[in-house]
């Protein structure tokens, strides 16, 4: 997933993405562990995307709390 996609979801997407990201990392982790996991890359690639989206979700609450104080 690319950083413009992140940043143009509304906040229920990105944070619905966020649940998927970590209910499939589980899941990779999972098999990872019963030896059912093919490409243990793809753990990586996930966690990045977590990692990604929880930026973005943190960048906006700074800009949320930023605006707020100047308001």
């Amino acid at each position: 997933m690319k950083p413009a996609e992140i940043r143009e979801m509304s906040d229920a997407d990105l944070s619905q993405k966020l649940k998927d990201g970590r209910a499939e990392l589980f899941n990779l982790r999972f098999r990872l562990a019963t030896g059912q996991l093919d490409n243990p890359g793809t753990i990586a690639v996930v966690k990045r995307d977590i990692a990604r989206l929880l930026t973005e979700s943190r960048t906006r609450e700074i800009r949320a709390a930023e605006s707020a104080r100047a308001s």
